[in-house]
């Protein structure tokens, strides 16, 4: 080799070297456990997936990456980052990542809401949800609904006076029956045959769940998906076909009752009829399936969401018993026991509200969100982040943060006091309280669920004073899955506490909302 050759080579080398390196850095992933070939971290996760991550944000940092199978994850657990990924870099991380479990078990693949990308048909669907079935006006129509069944649960709770009652599963029942009766409501025969569909939608609607939350092989190997090793994507899709034909008989007794020039509900299933038969909005269009998906996301979203929530409170305030006391005086003043609470009242019980909030602080519904997927390639917190990668943001460990929340661990309602305590609200606007979620992707039913807690909260705490079975402890221990849920129900003694056994006994025919 002539030396002009040798020293353009000696020069080329270290050349490319530093720009390989630099670019490395540039690209550098965020830091995190090293795993094991192949595997990655499987073999070492918690079930308990958001104490877990909260755990190796304390030793690695609070942007983290880990690899779990052939998949690379990245976790956020700060304010900051978290404001990061949902407001500043919202149109690049408002895409989600889906379960293979929850591709199966929507219809003809991603026609729901919460797994779309943002696109005409993402914002078809929001808009139907948010101002057709979840706006105030949307919400004020099946008002007699709620209330009709809200009563149906008061009289249930009053014959179980004295006995351990599952207030879990009690309040599960009654926000699937408020949330059936305001999609497709008093359409499908009679109270018998309704309760029986309401049966079967709770035991369905407990193992989606389930299954949603069930660790996949073919989610952390894609390439092993179509062998559905676990048999989780077969499961789902028998779950599929069970929604489908419930589903399909609700939609036939409805298109039947129209064709027979019959009164028909103005409520959420007769909104989504007329813009299927209308094809869709122009720029998307909207099938059958997508009425179903829509459906879907309804019953299995809003039902273990709210449920959950609700006996999260209930247990907090058993193991705080100087809280449900003063959320029953506040009660007593607002509405007495001389009358049931109402929606109306809700307004001015400002201590109920602070109860909720701080059981949101402690125990948010989806503990790490639905996850995020950045459609390009960014860089939070000065880290690199993969296009298409899965972004979990740990609103669970950022709402029980030291640095923001006094004694974090506490249930202690005061906190959301005063004007300090008004900033802190669902709107996702504070990034050190979002339990809703932030952004774009923000919960649609923001609305429904605020009501529907707070409505129930009332309801348990006006009507019925509460304590546990002799000898059993409180238990706050939790159960990580999709939903957040108690790992032991909770199971109180409820004991009336109106004036008068008959307000428990107010009969009112069944409402039905006509156009």
């Amino acid at each position: 080799m002539a030396p002009a050759n040798v020293l353009y080579a000696a020069l080329l080398v270290p050349t490319v070297l530093y720009l390989v390196v630099t670019r490395r850095r540039s690209r550098r992933l965020p830091p995190g456990p090293a795993g094991l070939p192949l595997v990655g971290s499987l073999p070492f996760i918690d079930p308990n997936l958001h104490t877990y991550f909260a755990g190796l944000a304390a030793k690695h940092g609070p942007i983290l990456s880990i690899r779990l199978g052939s998949k690379v994850d990245i976790v956020v657990t700060s304010p900051e980052l978290a404001r990061e990924v949902l407001r500043d870099q919202d149109s690049v991380f408002a895409n989600r990542v889906m379960p293979d479990a929850g591709n199966a078990v929507s219809f003809g693949g991603v026609q729901n809401i919460v797994g779309n990308p943002v696109g005409p048909m993402w914002r078809l669907l929001r808009r139907l949800c948010v101002h057709e079935m979840l706006s105030p006006s949307g919400l004020a129509n099946v008002h007699d609904l709620r209330r009709h069944e809200f009563r149906s649960t008061l009289r249930y709770l009053h014959t179980k006076s004295g006995e351990p009652v599952d207030v879990g599963a009690q309040m599960f029942l009654n926000t699937m029956n408020v949330i059936t009766s305001a999609m497709w409501g008093g359409t499908i025969g009679s109270e018998s045959e309704r309760a029986a569909v309401g049966s079967e939608f709770r035991g369905l609607v407990a193992e989606v769940t389930e299954l949603l939350g069930t660790p996949n092989v073919s989610d952390f190997f894609p390439a092993l998906a179509p062998f559905d090793l676990q048999g989780i994507r077969g499961k789902m899709e028998r779950f599929r076909s069970r929604f489908d034909l419930m589903f399909a008989k609700i939609i036939q007794q409805r298109m039947k009752a129209q064709q027979d020039g019959g009164e028909t509900a103005t409520d959420f299933l007769e909104c989504m009829l007329k813009m299927e038969k209308e094809g869709g909005d122009g720029k998307a269009p909207f099938t059958m399936d997508n009425v179903k998906a829509l459906l879907l996301d309804m019953v299995v979203g809003g039902t273990e969401t709210t449920s959950n929530t609700v006996e999260w409170a209930m247990a907090e305030m058993l193991q705080n018993p100087q809280v449900l006391k003063k959320a029953q005086q506040e009660l007593d003043s607002v509405v007495g026991r001389d009358e049931v609470v109402e929606e109306w009242h809700l307004p001015q019980l400002h201590y109920l509200r602070m109860v909720i909030k701080e059981t949101l602080r402690l125990h948010p519904a989806l503990p790490l969100m639905v996850p995020h997927s950045p459609s390009a390639a960014s860089t939070v917190g000065g880290y690199h982040v993969p296009e298409g990668s899965r972004v979990f943001v740990n609103v669970w460990a950022i709402q029980r943060n030291p640095l923001v929340w006094n004694e974090p661990l506490e249930f202690n309602p005061e906190r959301f006091a005063g004007d300090e305590g008004h900033k802190w609200d669902f709107t996702g606007s504070q990034f050190d309280y979002f339990p809703f979620g932030s952004g774009r992707r923000i919960c649609a039913g923001i609305a429904m669920a605020e009501k529907m807690t707070a409505y129930s909260v009332a309801m348990l705490l006006q009507a019925f004073d509460w304590k546990l079975p002799q000898g059993v402890q409180p238990d706050l221990s939790e159960k990580f899955g999709i939903v957040m849920k108690k790992a032991t129900p909770l199971v109180a003694i409820p004991t009336p506490r109106l004036s008068r056994t008959e307000l428990y006994y107010a009969c009112e025919a069944k409402p039905t909302l006509h156009n």
